[in-house]
């Protein structure tokens, strides 16, 4: 093309392209965990697509294009390694897609992609080459025949190269890639085949022929489908005449305003550039993935965050940029790319926080670890896996982070060793049980399953309702030693699990706990599911056995306290993401019958207004006294009408969406009340953090937060009456004490001082001077450090040592007149010298060095080197 197109364009005009030709455009979704190793996450509304071309779901459409966000940071192309230092690796990235469900294949798809190359975006023809997989002559043959492409320039390769699948399972087929030739400046000719750098790949289309199984064989799948791919990146670069992606507007604005930040020019030399492009493309992956939800961490998506962050902050600090400055970069991620994606925007403050939050604690550890990995570099050429396991666990430094440190210096890391000291950890903190039978138990509910299908819930509109029991098991032994049976009677006294055709019972899922009850003489504790199946589990009052037509009744008042909780969850959500933000999604929950727990995404502690806030908004929703409602719609409806889905969760076609009008919409299958005053009341009792970036609200509804309120009242008169009161002045009555306290502390204070300088008088007589300098080594009960520059001050040129005894422990710190530190006397070297004789060591700056020890009866020894010290060294 002549002028010049910008990557918003190049994405818009893609999309509008396929749109044109009856392909409905997907939107961006949330970013996942792929089962493809090299891509650690792909956009979730990918992920659907799989079944799609198995034919296991109907799709929507049967064609679709998207522009699908992805993020790579292992696997067999190791881009985070070569992140900054190649054209076109990086860690977050844009892939343009076109799709087909058993709709157009070969023919149309070479076609739609050789029409949008060369006649809307005029890419010269001549400069496209084409692979194809080496056993696909009906491809070679479009291309040549149909398109017009020059035999010259299609070239077969194996399947290494030309063959496609989603992962070591699932579907599959050939593929024909289109490479662009950027000129002889790049590389030398012969074609793709080469793998001369001249030739980019720029579009893969993939032609969906087979289902790989894992036993290794591959079927035909039921239609065969289209899966293209093409980096809006790579493309980008064409269409803007560049060969690095980094010099194409996706990234030039975010490198110019990293150069700002460190206040260096851009090419002033290799290495700068390098840390100004990782910076950059760190910084997309950083607002992305917070954007969507993940918080750092140092499990799963938390700690690929966590390692990319970390990185880019590594190469701000080779860059001198001694302040945070990630977080910075994150903002300008969000005003480069919200055009395109405008929910960056609506969660840009919570990015910003998110971001500058992990760079304030890293960066609290990044100077003492980078100091313990230069002492231990030295002359090595292979640093121990247990010391790259300390600067992991100790300081925060991924192992890749390590690994590039070393490696600038020419050291290798023992990776094998430090995956040693990981699993050594991992074995420590794992649970010593060990389940037993537990295959043959999953293979009996399989049976089942296989003889009597899945049982049919009707709790959703009955709390009782007749059924057959259809099979019956029997439990012997506890812990480690339980046994199953399947039988035909279950004898008075026996615990076992009843399986039923129908059940009114809710199987504990999704959060919520299984319903208690009884099945005729059957006590059911609690109900499970497993392969479709509804195990309630319990104990026989009289014998019982299969065949039988029973009464199976729920306990309704432990359900309806349930429902009232969950229900409060629902609530909940809404009116955090309310008060806090869109960034809150839901974690994890607990919905019982006595309370409930709900987990979510949220970056600091809430405050005590916050949390008043949601209680009040939840408690308005339970006045208002709204209808809940619940319906069943296709999935993809539901999400359109704003209902709240757990992304990675896998969901049926058809789901259950339970909604308050105008408040919430979540996808859920629990139990709920039929109307929000149905709650009563909502009282949140705690909130706490139970991991990076994950918050926890418990609460309760109903009676149990009338019981939390009558007990607050209960407490609240018990301190009145202790502080001779009203219960309404019992504030003032804690702000009077407080002061009251504050003042004794003060005159304490002060009386502690007048000692210490009393006690300094004393001690200035026990100095001794030598070589010119006054030195003054003296056991002291009080602050050490306080005293030390008192004496220090009042002897001039001098060195104090001081000990105290702090129990079993002992305590020392050594000052130097300033005068002196450095040149003639290193507080450090003292507290070296003196700190081994009780047991203990430390060290410290030439004015002001401390150490603790374990054997204060060698006190009077340690005092006595000093002075020995002194004498060797300043005479």
């Amino acid at each position: 093309m002549s002028r010049f197109v910008s990557s918003d364009e190049v994405r818009s005009s893609f999309l509008s392209y396929f749109e044109k030709n009856a392909h409905r455009v997907v939107p961006s979704s949330p970013l996942v965990p792929h089962n493809d190793p090299t891509l650690y996450f792909t956009n979730a509304g990918m992920v659907q697509f799989k079944d799609h071309f198995t034919g296991a779901e109907k799709p929507a459409s049967l064609r679709a294009a998207s522009s699908q966000k992805c993020l790579r940071v292992s696997g067999k192309h190791n881009d985070l390694d070569n992140v900054g230092r190649t054209p076109r690796h990086h860690t977050f990235f844009e892939m343009l897609g076109n799709f087909s469900f058993g709709d157009y294949f070969k023919t149309d798809a070479i076609r739609f992609a050789w029409e949008l190359l060369t006649d809307v975006w005029r890419i010269d023809a001549d400069r496209l080459w084409v692979t194809v997989f080496e056993e696909d002559d009906e491809a070679l043959s479009i291309w040549r025949d149909q398109v017009g492409v020059p035999e010259a320039r299609i070239q077969k390769l194996g399947a290494k190269e030309n063959f496609w699948a989603m992962g070591d399972t699932g579907p599959c087929g050939p593929c024909s890639e289109i490479h662009y030739d950027h000129g002889e400046q790049h590389g030398p000719a012969g074609g793709p085949a080469t793998d001369s750098p001249r030739y980019v790949e720029i579009w893969n289309l993939v032609f969906m022929q087979f289902e790989q199984h894992a036993d290794g064989t591959r079927i035909s799948l039921p239609k065969p489908s289209i899966d293209t791919g093409m980096g809006l990146e790579r493309i980008s670069a064409v269409l803007q005449g560049v060969y690095w992606n980094y010099d194409t507007d996706v990234f030039q604005p975010l490198m110019r305003r990293a150069a700002e930040l460190a206040k260096v020019k851009p090419g002033a030399n290799a290495e700068g550039d390098t840390a100004l492009r990782v910076i950059a493309d760190h910084a997309r992956s950083a607002a992305f993935l917070v954007g969507d939800g993940v918080m750092p961490s140092n499990e799963g998506r938390g700690y690929v965050l966590r390692r990319i962050m970390r990185r880019g902050i590594r190469f701000g600090w080779k860059l001198g940029m001694e302040k945070p400055f990630l977080h910075d970069m994150a903002l300008a991620v969000v005003d480069h790319m919200a055009g395109a994606y405008p929910e960056l925007r609506d969660r840009s403050d919570a990015i910003a926080e998110v971001v500058l939050g992990e760079e304030e604690r890293f960066r609290r550890t990044l100077e003492r670890g980078m100091r313990l990995l230069d002492d231990e570099l030295g002359d090595q050429r292979v640093l121990s896996g247990k010391t790259a396991f300390k600067l992991y666990d100790t300081y925060g430094f991924p192992l890749d982070l390590t690994q590039i440190v070393a490696g600038e210096r020419g050291v290798t890391v023992d990776e094998a060793g430090f995956d040693a000291e990981m699993e050594k950890q991992r074995e420590a903190g794992r649970a010593n049980w060990k389940g037993s039978g537990e295959q043959a138990v999953a293979e009996l509910w399989h049976q089942l399953h296989a003889e009597h299908g899945a049982t049919s819930f009707t709790g959703y509109d009955l709390d009782e309702d007749t059924a057959q029991v259809l099979a019956l098991v029997r439990r012997t032994g506890e812990g480690e030693d339980v046994h199953w049976e399947r039988v035909d009677r279950l004898s008075a006294g026996d615990r076992g699990v009843v399986l039923l055709d129908r059940t009114p019972f809710y199987a504990e899922s999704g959060g919520q706990v299984g319903d208690a009850g009884t099945i005729g003489p059957f006590k059911v504790d609690d109900t499970t599911k497993v392969a479709g199946l509804w195990l309630h589990q319990g104990e026989a009052g009289e014998p019982i056995e299969v065949g039988e037509e029973l009464t199976a009744t729920v306990d309704a008042s432990r359900r309806d306290r349930t429902r009232r909780n969950h229900t409060g969850t629902h609530l909940l959500h809404a009116a955090l993401r309310s008060v806090l933000g869109n960034h809150v999604s839901q974690k994890g929950s607990l919905v019982g019958p006595d309370r409930l727990r709900f987990d979510f995404a949220h970056h600091k502690p809430m405050t005590d207004e916050e949390l008043a806030q949601v209680e009040r908004i939840v408690n308005e929703q339970i006045l208002f006294n709204e209808s809940v409602e619940t319906t069943v719609d296709d999935l993809e409806q539901a999400v359109a009408k704003g209902a709240m889905a757990l992304f990675g969760e896998k969901y049926d076609q058809r789901v259950r969406v339970v909604s308050v009008p105008d408040f919430s919409v979540e996808l859920c299958g629990g139990t709920h009340v039929r109307r929000t005053g149905d709650i009563g009341l909502f009282r949140v009792q705690a909130e706490s953090g139970i991991a990076a970036g994950v918050r926890r609200i418990e609460a309760q509804t109903g009676t149990g937060a009338m019981a939390l309120v009558r007990a607050d009242t209960l407490r609240l008169q018990e301190l009145s009456r202790k502080l001779k009161t009203d219960p309404i002045r019992v504030v003032d009555a804690v702000v009077r004490l407080q002061e009251e306290r504050r003042t004794l502390e003060r005159r304490v204070q002060e009386l502690e001082r007048e000692a210490a300088k009393a006690a300094a008088g004393n001690l200035l007589s026990g100095a001794k001077e030598i070589g010119g300098i006054k030195v003054l080594a003296a056991a002291f009960d009080g602050d050490l450090k306080e005293q030390a520059d008192r004496l220090r001050d009042q002897l001039g040129s001098s060195l104090v040592v001081l000990v105290a005894t702090r129990g079993e422990k002992v305590q020392l710190i050594a000052a130097a007149s300033k005068d002196i530190a450095g040149s003639r006397v290193h507080a450090g070297k003292v507290i070296e010298a003196i700190a081994p004789i009780v047991g203990g060591r430390g060290g410290g700056r030439p004015d002001m060095a401390q150490a603790g020890g374990t054997d204060p009866s060698a006190i009077g020894k340690a005092l006595d080197e000093v002075y020995a010290w002194a004498s060797r060294t300043l005479s």
